[in-house]
């Protein structure tokens, strides 16, 4: 893994306000009626916690896993799904949470996938997005914050599996050699 250090992109409190708001839009839209959540295995796991228990509507939760990057700080453009849903969704509200938005190929796989299982609703709501990247269009319904084009970890998102745990969202900035 090559060298590097982390600038600060959003603090942990402005985070925290964020999902805070996004909890609330999502809240009023979906109020008198529950929404399964479906997770975005591995890096929405620490943004889905932290907005599911500010949810003020009944919440049931799965999990996907689907990958285009690899060991790579580049999307490979092949989708592989990893994990699938352990339960239908067919006739249910459904809120795709997932933590950053980038070429759109991932998500418009998954989207498209997910819609043929027919939920009663499907939406999206996303951490982080990158429109300058974007390939492939895809409805983003919830976004927390647009960010320009830079290799960004923390809350949930990873340089090899390094820095998720990171309370903020940083750019990850390579050394010289």
């Amino acid at each position: 893994m090559k060298k590097y250090h982390i600038e600060k992109m959003f603090t942990e409190e402005e985070v925290d306000a964020r999902v805070e708001a996004l909890a609330a839009q999502i809240s009023k839209d979906y109020e008198g009626r529950p929404v399964h959540i479906i997770c975005m295995l591995k890096g929405a796991a620490f943004f889905t916690c932290a907005l599911a228990k500010r949810l003020t509507v009944p919440v049931t939760l799965d999990f996907m896993s689907a990958s285009s990057y690899g060991s790579s700080t580049q999307s490979s453009g092949i989708v592989r799904i990893n994990k699938d849903l352990d339960e239908s969704i067919e006739g249910k509200d459904v809120l795709v949470i997932e933590d950053i938005i980038d070429t759109g190929r991932t998500l418009g796989y998954i989207l498209g996938l997910l819609g043929d299982r027919e939920p009663a609703s499907l939406r999206l709501c996303v951490l982080l997005d990158k429109p300058d990247r974007r390939v492939v269009e895809v409805p983003v319904d919830y976004t927390g914050f647009e960010i320009p084009d830079e290799f960004v970890v923390g809350c949930g998102m990873d340089y090899d599996q390094q820095c998720r745990n990171l309370p903020y969202i940083g750019i990850v900035k390579f050394d010289e050699d």
